[in-house]
């Protein structure tokens, strides 16, 4: 068995172990499910009495006693009489073996010890295959039943579960520097971005400091795009409900559309750019030598996300995208997908977060809503495949991934932590096209239908901001911090002079700051290093004497250097995107 089925099986044995352990301590808890996760584990019950987090380290420490008895995982195949008659005071176990045995599914128990559960595994062969120093008890939540807001809210307690003490070890360390890192935390104490209950929920306001970064990334995003061929449109935040009912995004998105009625007909907030562009190109008269037509839009859109999901900038319900759709000839896919990969490359080498990436091709899965037939989805999901193949991407297919108009080509990038996220995309669509019944006119005078290919470089700006924040732990590199240098006087008397110091940053586009305060330098550095200023600039007798600055950075001091140096070093720091 290869390490990664055995420390599965290992996982998924703990969460048997764990339902074993809060038996024992309340033995009239009700029994959901409790499968296996990425990091570990976790089980959902309905207690008799409410846990608190503190009840971890016991109920920890009962599974340890669990394990060292070496106890076996046997399974059985039963019948559904036999099956209702183990499970028949587990409500919820109870549930599952109707459905089950509805649908032709073969029931199977997996014992260990006295306890029994309604699984397919598989499981270690005994717990003596279980290193106790390699698994915690991580959280207590509440979780729906099956994840449904109609049924009952069940206490969910998680582990984690790796094969050894140094990669649990490695992994808590990770999580302690993510709570460090937190872009709420951060996020507030830098004033980057605030939450308003009168604004409302998953409604981010960005503060002046927040500002600065998303324009940096903006303009940063558009830089590589002007010279590809790419041009800025606008659309509205609102169309009506017919262009989403052609779209299919009304039957798509359904409850997470927002309606607004106005005073003669329905509208939705946007949930997506795609169909106000398909519009933009609509309105045109296209020919073979026109192709590809490519659109760029930062622009917002709206989904009625559920509150209890929302979280700080990652989960919003106001997501603005760094949107663009291009409009190609079957046999320009590949060149346009190339050259969008060459900009992801780029921008996500500036960010630092090239090392380890791959790439998801998301294709359709047996179930799902996905607008066209076998033939289109065919013909999309192969040319994404060789584009991958001819760009050289470390790429995976992801079954049941795909977007519901088309294939895509997700890009997973890790943080400064090892935390993966999905950002970039690449989709190619055949649907929407047809939908819209976009055309442009081929060589032969005849009227041909345009592939779509939607892409975002850092997809939604929200959430990219506060995966920057926790990336960089709020020490922005020098082109994206929203003061870049602090200059602060040893005393009052200083003060004309850094006055002209400050002018000079200013007339040369730095972000600078003169810090006015009455205290002592000491508290000024520690202040400046508190909203993690990339420089300080000291100024006092010697340097008002000698027209010179002292030049602390975070790297360490720089010494004494003259004003127009510091300058031209900085503006090349922050022209380049220096790191």
């Amino acid at each position: 068995m290869d390490n990664e089925n055995k420390l599965h099986n290992t996982r998924h044995s703990l969460a048997h172990i764990l339902a074993m352990a809060v038996l024992k301590k309340d033995p009239k808890a009700k029994l959901g499910i409790g499968p296996v996760i990425d990091n570990g584990f976790y089980y959902d019950f309905l207690l008799s009495k409410p846990l608190k987090d503190e009840d971890l380290k016991d109920i920890e420490k009962t599974m340890k006693k669990i394990v060292s008895q070496n106890l076996e995982f046997t399974a059985k195949e039963v019948s559904r009489s036999e099956a209702e008659k183990i499970f028949g005071d587990e409500p919820f176990k109870m549930e599952l073996i109707k459905e089950l045995s509805e649908a032709d599914s073969k029931l199977s128990v997996y014992t260990s010890g006295e306890f029994s559960d309604l699984c397919k595994g598989p499981h270690v062969k005994s717990t003596k295959e279980i290193n106790t120093d390699a698994f915690k008890l991580d959280k207590i939540a509440g979780a729906y039943w099956r994840g449904s807001e109609e049924n009952q809210m069940l206490t969910r307690i998680y582990g984690l579960a790796f094969e050894t003490k140094e990669e649990l070890d490695a992994h808590l360390n990770m999580i302690a520097e993510a709570e460090k890192r937190d872009h709420r935390k951060l996020g507030k104490e830098l004033k980057i971005f605030t939450l308003s209950p009168l604004v409302g929920s998953g409604l981010p306001l960005l503060q002046p400091n927040g500002m600065i970064i998303r324009n940096e990334i903006e303009r940063y995003l558009w830089e590589l795009h002007k010279t590809k061929g790419y041009k800025r449109v606008w659309t509205p935040h609102l169309a009506k409900e017919d262009l989403y009912v052609t779209s299919g995004h009304a039957a798509k998105f359904g409850d997470e559309l927002f309606r607004v009625t106005g005073k003669e007909e329905k509208f939705f907030l946007k949930p997506m750019n795609c169909p106000h562009h398909m519009q933009i190109f609509a309105d045109n008269q296209f020919s073979y030598r026109d192709m590809p037509v490519r659109y760029f839009e930062p622009a917002t859109v709206y989904r009625d996300e559920k509150t209890g999901q929302l979280a700080g900038l990652t989960r919003v319900r106001s997501i603005t995208q760094d949107d663009g759709h291009l409009f190609c000839r079957i046999n320009q896919i590949n060149q346009e997908v190339s050259t969008i990969v060459s900009i992801i490359k780029e921008f996500y080498t500036t960010i630092g977060m090239m090392n380890d990436y791959w790439v998801r091709l998301s294709i359709r899965g047996p179930e799902g809503k996905y607008l066209g037939g076998d033939d289109v989805w065919n013909t999309a999901e192969a040319a994404l495949r060789e584009a991958a193949e001819l760009n050289k991407l470390p790429f995976r297919v992801g079954i049941g991934e795909a977007a519901f108009y088309g294939p895509k080509l997700d890009f997973m990038f890790k943080d400064a932590i090892g935390r993966e996220w999905q950002l970039a995309t690449i989709q190619c669509d055949f649907n929407l096209p047809e939908r819209f019944s976009l055309e442009f006119t081929n060589e032969k005078g005849e009227k041909e239908r345009p592939v779509v290919i939607h892409r975002a470089i850092s997809g939604s700006l929200e959430r990219f901001m506060g995966v920057m924040i926790e990336h960089y732990a709020g020490h922005f590199p020098t082109w994206l911090a929203p003061v870049q240098v602090s200059i602060l006087p040893i005393s009052e008397k200083y003060l004309r002079y850094a006055e002209v110091i400050r002018d000079a940053l200013a007339d040369a586009d730095v972000r600078v700051e003169l810090d006015y305060s009455n205290e002592t330098l000491g508290k000024k550095i520690r202040e400046s290093k508190k909203n993690k200023i990339p420089y300080m600039l000291i100024v006092g007798e010697k340097e008002a004497m000698s027209g010179m600055v002292t030049v602390e950075s975070r790297k360490g001091s720089l010494g004494a250097l003259k004003i127009e140096d510091f300058i031209s070093e900085i503006s090349k720091e922050i022209r380049e995107r220096k790191a």
